[in-house]
């Protein structure tokens, strides 16, 4: 079967996720957010990814009840604040998240970063492997996470993360943590994979995108779907929202996949806390 924006990618827990997300960091709280989300469910994305410290979680589901589109149908993130951690407050945190989201379930829930040192970080993922047993996360993980605090995490843990989300695109391939990741069949979800449009000119991209009839963005959420990766490209435009995902009529060769593969040069757009120590 042809793969398409709705096409379907299995967790380890047997939930499934659409294969390309749309993320909404620095889209703010307003009725634009909330038309914004609703245009992206319109044109056929099934998957929001939003956190507490975004600070739009009303946003995106006001506009997921207004869709029209069945709440079975949409695959929800959201995340749990770095400054909050421990059992009682992850608790406390994620009650508040369903609350402002308006929804009885959320589909995955992850630990923001892992920030706070060893103790907090395994207090706060029993507090969310509770959440999951409950039925209230269909699925939890995790969000910037190194190989390190994945051994920790494996280590104590009941519940397996079933998805790591970090920064990933062609200047920022993080092949330890994703190696890391396949071995342990943990998901790996890209954030910022057009690189916040910083390499929107690289002659690279451009050359490739050229020969498709492609945009740039389109070859960076293509070589992020073909890296086996869960893209969330963010745009704050309605008019981008279908253009950056019409990439399921071309692929990358080998050839232009290794050229995209040598631009990386392990340069973070965003923070790095894959390399926190694991105690403070």
């Amino acid at each position: 079967m042809a793969l398409s924006l709705t096409s379907l990618y299995q967790l380890s827990n047997g939930t499934t996720v659409p294969r390309v997300g749309l993320g909404v960091y620095q889209v703010p709280e307003s009725l634009e957010a909330v038309a914004l989300i609703k245009r992206a469910l319109q044109v056929g994305y099934r998957h929001i990814d939003t956190a507490a410290a975004y600070g739009n979680e009303a946003s995106v589901g006001q506009a997921i009840r207004e869709s029209g589109v069945s709440r079975k149908e949409i695959f929800v993130t959201t995340k749990l604040r770095t400054g909050k951690r421990g059992y009682d407050t992850t608790l406390q945190e994620f009650n508040e998240s369903l609350q402002r989201l308006g929804l009885e379930y959320v589909d995955l829930y992850l630990m923001h970063s892992p920030y706070g040192g060893s103790s907090a970080r395994l207090d706060s993922w029993k507090a969310m492997e509770e959440v999951y047993q409950r039925g209230l996360a269909k699925a939890i993980g995790v969000s910037n996470f190194g190989t390190h605090h994945l051994d920790e995490l494996l280590a104590h843990c009941q519940v397996k993360p079933v998805i790591n989300q970090i920064e990933l695109h062609p200047w920022l391939v993080q092949k330890k943590i994703t190696q890391y990741c396949q071995q342990h069949n943990i998901v790996i979800e890209a954030y910022s994979p057009l690189a916040q449009a910083t390499k929107a000119e690289d002659r690279v991209v451009q050359a490739i995108a050229r020969r498709h009839q492609k945009t740039w963005a389109q070859v960076l959420v293509r070589w992020s779907l073909q890296r086996g990766f869960i893209p969330l490209p963010k745009t704050a435009n309605p008019d981008r929202l279908a253009s950056n995902v019409d990439v399921y009529d071309f692929a990358l060769s080998d050839d232009e996949m290794q050229q995209l593969d040598q631009l990386d040069s392990d340069c973070h757009i965003c923070w790095d806390p894959t390399s926190e120590p694991l105690v403070k």
